[in-house]
């Protein structure tokens, strides 16, 4: 038990309680609130609902949420079915790590969401201090990527048309792929099946990647920043 003299005394409040004389913690920043901030669609609402948020001034979208649309529709009918939202998101602060995600899709609560996160502006994906295996970069490589060497570190570097292409053929595909995969499978199993029809269906969306490039730069930064770029896998469910 607390003894009075721990406790800092106003008349206004009873011994114990918590400061202000509330019964329970305020949340400062409504956690529990945006945590559940995607609501299901009403009945009769035109899907998947776009949501394109600002990246920051360390980031950009390669592509535009419209053009996610559009590749979604290109791909076979009744694939898109379902999915509720696309969403091009901020990152958020927790998903600065070396192991961050590019994509993700989300599912529960009556919604399907197939989320994309930004790109540095520096125009590069960091793979790390050793000289990457072959198959660890075969994604990047297969959208026409050059593995490169700078003080150390290897990066994976891209072409605007490259980065284009492996926005919508890889990570959105794969994404959809998780949506289309509705079956319970081990997390190994479903992230196959997600590449495979990412392979499979992706080259459907290519023609409709006919807007101009349009965001940050990709001009590869140069000198030996602290900050050693964008690192992630390549997916993520």
């Amino acid at each position: 038990m607390k003894r009075r003299s721990t406790t800092p005394w106003k008349k206004s409040r009873t011994y114990g309680d918590i400061h202000g004389g509330r019964t329970r913690r305020r949340f400062t920043d409504n956690i529990v609130a945006r945590a559940h901030s995607l609501q299901r669609p009403a009945p009769g609402q035109a899907l998947p609902m776009l949501l394109q948020d600002n990246p920051s001034r360390e980031f950009f979208f390669p592509v535009s949420v419209e053009e996610c649309a559009a590749a979604l529709h290109a791909l076979p009918a009744g694939h898109g079915d379902g999915i509720t939202h696309i969403w091009l998101r901020r990152r958020p602060e927790r998903m600065t790590g070396l192991n961050a995600s590019l994509a993700e899709f989300i599912y529960g609560s009556g919604v399907r969401v197939v989320v994309l996160y930004p790109w540095r502006v520096d125009g590069r994906l960091y793979v790390g201090r050793k000289k990457p295996k072959p198959q660890h970069v075969a994604p990047y490589v297969r959208f026409g990527a050059s593995i490169v060497n700078e003080h150390g570190r290897w990066y994976a570097a891209f072409s605007a048309a490259g980065l284009k292409r492996f926005y919508i053929e890889h990570l959105f595909c794969h994404e959809v792929g998780h949506h289309v995969d509705r079956y319970s499978r081990r997390h190994r199993q479903a992230e196959e099946f997600a590449d495979q029809y990412a392979v499979q269906w992706g080259p459907l969306t290519t023609t409709i990647m006919t807007v101009p490039y349009s965001g940050g730069s990709l001009l590869a930064a140069s000198g030996d920043s602290a900050d050693p770029g964008s690192a992630a896998s390549p997916a993520s469910t």
